[in-house]
């Protein structure tokens, strides 16, 4: 079962992202921007080594992201007054209606996936998931390593 599991969430989240992307590039957004500009708006004001870290990609792609989305008016960096080496980054007034618009593509996404699903169902669903994402972020770091 845990391999039918694992393959199934994976196909889920690869197709739910190949959808957002499709929708998200009528707007003129890539993924990689999507991504970034989200992360952003839940991390306002950490550092570009922070959020690289959170994106998991390396500081220097994420420092050219970073210099796109500045560039065209959707993100600033500022400097952190506790490390005068580090910049921070933040949102601009201007990206506040693309990430609505990115948003309302993505419950719209969520509604059609969700398609015939109590509910109910979308309740335990997400209460499953959420246990299953506390139990690997809980687990002990080496752990899963030492089996293999």
């Amino acid at each position: 079962m845990s391999d039918s599991l694992g393959f199934l969430i994976s196909d889920v989240s690869r197709l739910m992202r190949r959808r957002f992307d499709e929708r998200a590039r009528m707007i003129g957004v890539t993924r990689a921007q999507w991504r970034t500009l989200f992360t952003v708006s839940r991390n306002e004001g950490a550092n570009q080594g922070g959020l690289a870290d959170i994106l998991e990609v390396e500081p220097i792609t994420l420092c050219r992201m970073i210099d796109r989305l500045e560039e065209s008016g959707l993100v600033e960096r500022r400097r952190d007054p506790a490390d005068r080496r580090a910049w921070q980054i933040f949102l601009t007034p201007k990206a506040l209606p693309l990430l609505g618009q990115l948003r309302t593509i993505g419950e719209d996404m969520f509604e059609h996936a969700l398609e015939g699903v109590t509910p109910e169902a979308r309740d335990q669903l997400v209460a499953a998931l959420t246990l299953i994402q506390n139990n690997l972020n809980d687990a002990p770091r080496g752990k899963e390593a030492s089996h293999g």
